[in-house]
């Protein structure tokens, strides 16, 4: 009896690009041709640029202070200077370099924490999904306990037990945020179990983890990216978040959400403060989000036509 592969029978689950390819160029193809998605698109490049070379990029460095140049107005605005593009905050530090700084701090968080959380959910739901019975009913009892609890309310409870950090908080938001994975991977699974060529693959004695890794996991790629996208967003959001609540990055690390918490007592006659990393951090999270309902839609046409 021979195993035919999922991309080579007329069983393949409908999560495929469109095309018939999950290449990425096929993905990229399908991503470009909506306009709004390749703005967003080419917003995230540049979001990245300045993460990568936030060094080579800020004009100055985001810590340094000089009291004399506080509250400094953006260039356009009376009083504003050249030297500061984006003024200066309550301790004489360049916003522009700062806000640039921050890229980095939120796009390590949400990548970070969004491949911890699909890694964890993955296993999980491929386990579940596949062998049913009690190991699916104690699992998704576990993914039930956790919704129980608020996820930003749970970070917020397990980063004041163990103390702020960089890798505390990507840990913490990894592992708060795997059940949505689980759930849909388990579901997939679910229906790709009883096709042909899974069950060709048992009666020839291929192992179970053989089977999950090359007949199942290549089949739910496609969902597992799309949310994968919109957790990033989710997780840089609650970076921001646990920061701006003093419980997340450490103050000298420059992050969106602690420019966010300084700049609140500023509003009313410096607005610029927290205006500029509170439209960096909107911008970031409209980018991600449209980019990952643009995926969504080339993953599966059919399902989300429009």
């Amino acid at each position: 009896m021979t195993v035919m592969s999922p991309a080579a029978t007329d069983t393949t689950p409908q999560h495929k690009p469109s095309g018939g390819s999950g290449s990425g160029s096929v993905v990229l193809r399908g991503l470009l041709r909506n306009k709004l998605a390749a703005v967003a698109l080419a917003v995230l490049v540049l979001l990245l640029v300045a993460a990568v070379f936030a060094p080579l990029l800020a004009p100055y460095d985001p810590n340094t202070q000089n009291l004399l140049l506080r509250l400094r107005p953006p260039a356009w605005q009376d009083g504003g200077s050249g030297a500061h593009l984006l003024g200066t905050d309550q301790l004489g530090r360049d916003m522009l370099s700062r806000v640039v700084y921050g890229t980095r701090v939120s796009l390590l968080v949400g990548a970070g924490a969004a491949l911890l959380a699909g890694v964890i959910g993955t296993v999980v739901g491929l386990v579940s999904g596949y062998f049913g019975g009690w190991a699916d009913r104690t699992l998704m009892r576990l993914a039930d306990v956790q919704l129980a609890f608020p996820s930003l309310l749970l970070a917020l409870a397990v980063v004041g037990f163990l103390g702020s950090g960089l890798w505390v908080v990507i840990v913490v938001l990894g592992f708060t945020g795997w059940v949505s994975y689980a759930r849909v991977v388990r579901s997939e699974v679910m229906s790709l179990r009883t096709r042909d060529f899974v069950t060709e693959a048992r009666a020839i004695g291929v192992t179970d983890v053989t089977i999950m890794r090359r007949h199942l996991l290549p089949n739910v790629m496609a969902p597992l990216a799309t949310i994968g996208t919109l957790h990033v967003a989710a997780a840089i959001v609650a970076e921001a978040s646990l920061s701006y609540l003093g419980l997340g990055v450490p103050k000298e690390t420059v992050t969106w959400g602690g420019m966010l918490s300084d700049g609140q007592l500023y509003l009313g006659t410096s607005w610029w403060v927290a205006v500029f990393p509170g439209i960096a951090l909107m911008l970031t999270s409209l980018a991600i989000n449209i980019t990952g309902d643009a995926l969504r839609d080339v993953a599966d046409p059919k399902a989300y036509r429009r």
